[in-house]
């Protein structure tokens, strides 16, 4: 989901080490940053696809209608503002940004109005299909933004003990 700040990978093996450029980089991927950005491509298009299911179903409650739409459109907004900020690598010309912990913001709360609204659509969908879709594929967006931010800020939930052993 987010780019490595800190990291670099070296090539070590392959062409001899007199045709590299000092320092020359490769792109390497590790089991978890690859499964990373496979959750993120899917919370990207299942966003997509509930946004599509509930902007072509009948309106059952306009108010719920809106809200799911606006809170998909945001995200999906802030998603091309943060992709765009690492294309063209603008985090490293406004340091006074923390980019990290912004993003971690944007997708918890993002994550959260999701939530919201995915709940407000399941429960104002009187039976139609593209409400329900849309509601569920707002849930399955939630829970991959939930499971993203889980394994790329390595939040966890583990109390630390307060016996010291001295």
């Amino acid at each position: 989901m987010t780019p490595s700040y800190s990291s670099r990978c070296y090539r070590t093996a392959g062409k001899p080490s007199s045709s590299l450029a000092t320092g020359e980089k490769i792109l390497t991927l590790s089991t978890r940053e690859l499964l990373n950005k496979m959750y993120y491509s899917v919370f990207q298009i299942s966003l997509l696809i509930g946004f599509i299911c509930v902007k072509n179903s009948p309106w059952t409650s306009y108010s719920a209608s809106i809200y799911f739409e606006v809170v998909t459109m945001c995200d999906l907004i802030m998603i091309l503002v943060f992709y765009f900020v690492y294309l063209f690598r603008a985090y490293r010309m406004l340091t006074c940004i923390s980019w990290p912990l912004a993003e971690l913001l944007h997708y918890l709360i993002g994550t959260l109005l999701l939530l919201i609204a995915s709940i407000v659509t399941a429960s104002k969908s009187y039976n139609s299909a593209g409400l329900v879709a849309g509601a569920t594929f707002g849930f399955l967006a939630t829970f991959l933004c939930a499971l993203s931010i889980w394994l790329s800020y390595k939040i966890s939930c583990i109390t630390q003990s307060t016996d010291a052993a001295v």
